[in-house]
């Protein structure tokens, strides 16, 4: 089975029915497209529709039976550490040579403190991006989404709760919960 990072989220029309890793919402996609129901998967991040492959519905089927049978792994967990070349000034070397731990923690240091730096805006510009992205593919033909999708490019969060509150439970827990908003309605 094509394993997918990161966390997703199946609708079966206007109901959530999976939220979690690519293993475990694939799995009740296929459960529910087998009964015949409109399924859509969404990568949570970004809003966007995350296609089924159809080599990868017995390999769903074999892992949730597998998973079970298999121990848990013992030693040390894979940390997904990826080796690739940077191009640095040489007074930039021996800067890092000169760093605690090497030049490998002192770039990883610097990355994860410049991630830190990232501003709240652009967070919000991609969150409200993922929003939009799953209003439009679940929620396009509900009544009020242009009014809905204005309140949100606004960042008017109560204007965008209020013309979302007739629709769908589910699709409106969605949308709030891809704002970072309490979606407890």
């Amino acid at each position: 089975m094509t394993e997918r990072a990161g966390r997703f989220v199946a609708f079966e029309g206007v109901s959530r029915i999976a939220d979690g890793d690519w293993a475990a919402v694939s799995r009740a996609a296929w459960r529910a497209l087998e009964a015949g129901a409109p399924v859509l998967v969404f990568e949570a991040a970004t809003g966007r529709v995350a296609d089924l492959d159809p080599r990868d519905r017995a390999a769903a089927v074999h892992a949730a039976e597998t998973a079970a049978a298999e121990p848990a792994k013992r030693g040390r967990p894979k940390l997904g550490v990826v080796a690739r070349e940077v191009t640095l000034l040489p007074r930039h070397w021996d800067w890092l040579a000169q760093q605690p731990g090497g030049a490998s923690v002192a770039l990883r240091r610097l990355v994860e403190a410049a991630r830190k730096e990232t501003s709240a805006a652009a967070d919000r510009r991609t969150a409200r991006d993922a929003a939009y992205r799953f209003m439009q593919a679940i929620a396009g033909d509900l009544a009020g989404f242009e009014e809905a999708s204005r309140a949100l490019f606004a960042d008017d969060l109560d204007g965008l709760s209020e013309r979302i509150a007739p629709w769908p439970r589910d699709v409106r827990r969605q949308v709030l919960e891809m704002l970072g908003q309490d979606a407890g309605q």
